[in-house]
């Protein structure tokens, strides 16, 4: 039962060049802001961090494999001490335009397959934690709920935050359902409303095979680069307020 002062981020993936970045903005409380490898550049790290600072919407880093090809979402396999410098060098890139704004960092999500993998290698979660750690160990991660990404951060000494998925197909494990799969992304607005509410009043989802899978929503994320992104921010936050949850940045 969802008590008095219950609260939830809502967090997008922004700056990627595809989606309504504009409209998104003032509907989330934190934006995960691509860093110019797997999307955008210079100048979209610039505009989503004023956007951000326009709306009170907390900046965090969204680091991926270097695979501008494939959008981030082919899985890669580097050295540790490559993969160790390319998310740092992602993190310090956008920490340097933000400062240009007078706004800091308040988190770090990994992209795509960098996410994915990291959620179920121990050893690759540990490369992200240690990665964020050496910029600067204030920084909050942001991952997939109770994934090895959120075991590393804890024993590593770096705050994670569950993340959940009001918009994608989940495995009766736990872990996101591939968008090769049909069914991984789900664009019917009202579908996507009851699911983020159930994650945060009941603590669960449905599984693809129908089944619930217990899970913990620090934060929901909705894609920036989903078709009507903004119309589907708006009837979560509707769906939110009529069932008393309120929207915050960690």
């Amino acid at each position: 039962m969802i008590t008095a002062g219950t609260c939830v981020d809502l967090n997008a993936d922004v700056g990627e060049g595809c989606g309504e970045d504009a409209a998104l903005m003032p509907l989330i409380s934190s934006a995960n802001i691509a860093c110019g490898v797997h999307a955008g550049d210079a100048e979209s790290m610039r505009e989503a961090v004023a956007l951000a600072i326009e709306h009170g919407v907390a900046i965090g880093a969204h680091p991926s494999f270097p695979d501008r090809e494939h959008f981030g979402r082919r899985e890669m396999q580097l050295g540790a001490g490559d993969l160790h410098q390319c998310i740092v060098a992602q993190i310090e890139s956008l920490v340097r335009v933000a400062q240009k704004q007078g706004a800091r960092l308040r988190h770090v999500k990994p992209h795509g397959a960098l996410y994915n993998m990291a959620a179920r290698d121990q050893k690759l979660a540990e490369i992200v934690v240690t990665a964020i750690r050496s910029v600067d160990p204030a920084l909050m991660l942001f991952g997939l709920a109770g994934s090895a990404l959120l075991t590393a951060a804890e024993r590593l000494g770096l705050r994670g935050i569950s993340e959940t998925f009001a918009d994608r197909g989940y495995r009766p494990d736990g872990s996101l359902q591939p968008r090769t799969e049909p069914g991984s992304v789900i664009h019917d607005a009202e579908a996507v409303a009851d699911r983020a509410v159930a994650m945060v009043r009941e603590g669960s989802v449905t599984a693809v095979d129908h089944s619930r899978v217990a899970l913990r929503a620090d934060t929901i994320c909705l894609h920036g680069d989903t078709p009507g992104a903004d119309a589907l921010a708006r009837r979560v936050r509707d769906a939110f307020a009529a069932a008393g949850i309120r929207v915050a940045a960690p």
